[in-house]
């Protein structure tokens, strides 16, 4: 056997080549494991797919009521969410005749160039990145915040967490930042909650409109089991997607911009209805205007629009945020990403909606 021969039966070096910027891989644990461990009770199977439904009846014009989404920016924290949640089920209980209130409970965060990027990613907030630990404590809070009978709604960022926790998720949110992708719109078509498209960041709303319309066809793509496997997934399309107005380079939650959003929607041959989201641009980005700009809309609400179906609301235990500082103590209950308003701050707002739902019922002969 010559020297070539010798060679060709080596194990080819592909170091040079390959990995050359991963510092290090370690294992993840499969979504089955994790499903294993911490399984979904009967009831809160039977809430999760109540609450979806419920969404799905307000989309397609079966129930009058506004879907709230509300809470944390982003949880860091969970008995500080816990105590949240508890004070807010007590709201959703109390208006539930006018109000479907979802939990906000996000786990990772979009960055615009670094930072903590979420409960999942950095448990610990210390750069330690125990993402195994994070995703058992993601389902183990979602589990929590549903056993008390209120459901949830997180954003989708990254492309393998949803096969730990989408099967506890009642409603969705695609920010601005991923809504053109097509890998999330694919997400989307295959979720089996309903999802929110966001505008996209220079306040354009025909790549959320575009985004609708891709979600609901089927889709093949490749992705990973809950056994960790990896598999080419095929679905079925998703006919429960909205827009959601965030704002861009301008706020755009008037009368106007419904009105603009919906000819836009309805040129597309989408149903003609809108979220808004009162935080990040059409708050200016100022976490207090969020109680101003709910005000405005739910005036719009009880003149009698009906293409507002819902709205989003950044709101914590305390008003405002901190930074997280290495050997600092975070104060409880505020947020460490972007500025909320308190809890306090939110029950009259929730009040304000409740109201403002009833008087478009009645103006609608409802």
């Amino acid at each position: 056997m010559n020297a070539r021969d010798t060679d060709s039966l080596s194990t080819h070096d592909t170091t040079r080549i390959d990995d050359t910027r991963i510092r290090a891989v370690r294992p993840l644990l499969t979504p089955a494991l994790l499903d294993e461990r911490l399984p979904a009770p009967d009831a809160t199977q039977q809430l999760v797919e109540a609450s979806r439904t419920a969404i799905s009846r307000v989309l397609h014009g079966a129930d009058d009521r506004l879907v709230v989404v509300v809470g944390p920016c982003s949880i860091h924290d969970h008995d500080q969410a816990m105590d949240y949640a508890r004070r807010l089920k007590a709201e959703a209980d109390r208006l539930a005749d006018d109000l479907l209130l979802v939990m906000r409970v996000y786990f990772e965060k979009p960055r615009t160039t670094v930072g903590w990027k979420g409960y999942i990613n950095d448990p610990h907030l210390d750069g330690s990145y125990a993402i195994n630990e994070g995703l058992d404590l993601a389902r183990r809070l979602l589990l929590d915040v549903l056993a008390l009978g209120l459901p949830v709604g997180t954003e989708f960022l990254d492309l393998l967490s949803p096969q730990f926790i989408s099967d506890l998720v009642s409603w969705g949110a695609i920010g601005a930042r991923t809504t053109e992708s097509q890998s999330h719109r694919q997400l989307a078509s295959g979720l089996s909650c309903p999802v929110g498209f966001k505008n996209g960041t220079d306040g354009g709303v025909k790549v959320a409109a575009d985004a609708i319309v891709a979600a609901a066809a089927s889709h093949a793509f490749m992705g990973m089991t809950k056994m960790g496997q990896a598999a080419v997934f095929e679905t079925r399309g998703n006919d429960d997607c909205h827009v959601i107005l965030r704002g861009g380079k301008v706020p755009n939650y008037s009368q106007a911009d419904v009105d603009a959003a919906c000819a836009l929607l309805k040129t597309a041959g989408l149903r003609e209805q809108v979220m808004i989201d009162v935080s990040h641009a059409n708050s200016s980005k100022q976490h207090a205007r969020q109680i101003a700009v709910a005000g405005e809309v739910a005036a719009q609400v009880a003149a009698g629009d009906a293409r507002i179906m819902g709205l989003m609301i950044e709101s914590h235990l305390e008003e405002g945020r901190q930074d997280i500082v290495a050997g600092q103590a975070l104060k409880t209950g505020v947020s460490v990403t972007d500025a909320c308003i308190s809890f306090a701050q939110t029950v009259p707002v929730l009040d304000a909606l409740a109201a403002a739902v009833r008087q478009r019922r009645a103006a609608l002969g409802g």
